[in-house]
């Protein structure tokens, strides 16, 4: 068998941007399925192992919002969404909603595979990174509990919905528990050094992981804002010291 090749659902009712995604990102040895509407990429989505979507805003049946909506409902999966050249209003609501990135119309050959490469990379990641082998496996502050052994984070006991970017901006924060975070090292560390200064995007990743942590998230206890420096997640009050990766001998 050979080896499976990383599935992008490409969603856009213009033929001529289909046609670049498709002859683009085939070149570059990935697999490729199309859909023209709302509708058909929600049914693509259910019946396919998809890696990654690339998500038009406007689209007949239902909008790039509903779609995206939708599919973080059941799913993590990476999406990029396309929007106008200018519509700032666009790019927050889908960011909002759950959407991983954005790619602006019209773009490059060059741009948009380096934004598919960054955005399939970060969701590769997924783990800690760091320095395995002084990372505890748990970390608990009141009812917030990260276990790094399995990718999980849960609130109360019960477990966060959180996306690849959600969660790799919180153990960041994590890894540096007790210490400011600048805004641009976090967005460096998450996005990558070309988002350095993209503050809006940093921002509303932190709003909705505050939704979904926070027991207020007008009044934030775990992800606190430092204003002119950056975000802290507070000191632990309880640390489980299990340790990741091989001991050192003892000597």
């Amino acid at each position: 068998m050979g080896v499976r090749k990383t599935m992008i659902l490409a969603v856009d009712d213009d033929t001529r941007t289909l046609q670049l995604i498709t002859r683009s990102l085939q070149t570059e040895g990935y697999e490729i399925i199309s859909a023209r509407n709302g509708r058909q990429a929600l049914e693509e989505m259910e019946s396919k192992a998809i890696d990654l979507i690339l998500l038009d805003i406007v689209l007949p049946i239902y909008t790039g919002f509903e779609v995206c909506e939708q599919i973080r409902s059941f799913s993590t999966v990476p999406i990029i969404v396309l929007t106008a050249r200018g519509q700032v209003e666009d790019k927050a609501r889908a960011l909002e909603m759950g959407a991983d990135d954005y790619l602006t119309k019209p773009f490059s050959f060059v741009e948009l595979l380096a934004r598919v490469r960054a955005v399939l990379r970060r969701a590769q990641w997924g783990g800690i990174g760091g320095n395995r082998s002084h990372q505890p496996a748990k970390l608990s502050i009141g009812n917030l509990m990260i276990d790094f052994l399995r990718h999980q984070v849960f609130v109360n006991d019960q477990p966060a919905a959180l996306t690849p970017i959600e969660y790799r901006i919180l153990i960041y924060l994590a890894q540096n528990v007790g210490r400011v975070v600048a805004y641009d090292l976090l967005l460096e560390h998450v996005w990558g050094m070309e988002y350095i200064g993209e503050g809006h995007l940093l921002s509303v990743n932190i709003n909705r992981l505050r939704n979904k942590l926070e027991p207020d998230p007008a009044h934030p206890i775990y992800i606190v804002t430092k204003p002119g420096f950056g975000y802290i997640l507070p000191a632990p009050t309880e640390v489980v010291l299990g340790r990741i990766g091989r001991r050192k001998s003892e000597s």
